[in-house]
């Protein structure tokens, strides 16, 4: 049985090799997603939402493998980042971020799965955030982007650079929510070494 795996299949998209800002046409995916506010490193909601998240998705892959003789890997987190105010994330204002926590699923997944998914996850793991987590379809289409490597908090001067100087040198404005994809392990990789995929959704500004 081959197993996909989003990263492989979408490479330009899970592990470019650009450290600058490029354009890239994103196809629409389908994920599993759950929301929340607050700074990721401090809030309680996030730490159980992201365990809410993977304890779906893996339901998820054992049930496709189970039931339809179709496997595929687990795919890495991958969030969305929005605020009142833009220019808290350059800022790292943390504390007025909301989020979306997301993993990507396979064309195969259907909604009626992931609610079976759910279901089972809940009874297993009895984690209340798993009655947030949910269908997504994202259709980005062109967005900027970039591989930053080190840590989630030195993100800050490249997020100035594509808001002070990317968008207006290419007639661009900002559309859509920003997005990161985080590649590895952070428990496990020290965060000098971190690889994130930075996307932001844009449009002509004219």
């Amino acid at each position: 049985m081959t197993r996909y795996d989003v990263k492989r299949e979408l490479k330009r998209y899970y592990a470019p090799k650009n450290t600058g800002w490029e354009l890239v046409d994103v196809p629409p995916q389908r994920f599993i997603a759950v929301d929340g506010h607050g700074d990721p490193n401090t809030s309680p909601g996030y730490a159980r939402a992201v365990e809410a998240l993977y304890s779906v998705a893996y339901t998820i892959k054992f049930t496709s493998k189970a039931t339809l003789d179709r496997d595929f890997v687990v795919g890495p987190l991958e969030g969305l980042w929005w605020s009142d105010r833009p220019e808290v994330f350059v800022a790292r204002a943390k504390d007025e971020w909301h989020w979306r926590l997301l993993i990507s699923q396979p064309d195969w997944i259907t909604d009626d799965l992931i609610e079976e998914a759910k279901a089972a996850a809940l009874v297993k793991k009895g984690l209340p955030a798993i009655a947030g987590v949910r269908p997504e379809v994202l259709a980005e289409g062109t967005s900027a982007q970039v591989l930053h490597i080190g840590s989630y908090d030195d993100e800050g001067p490249v997020l100035a650079e594509l808001h002070n100087e990317y968008l207006a040198a290419n007639g661009l404005r900002l559309v859509g929510h920003h997005h990161e994809i985080y590649i590895g392990d952070p428990r496990r990789t020290e965060p000098a070494r971190l690889k994130t995929v930075l996307r932001q959704p844009v449009r002509p500004a004219a």
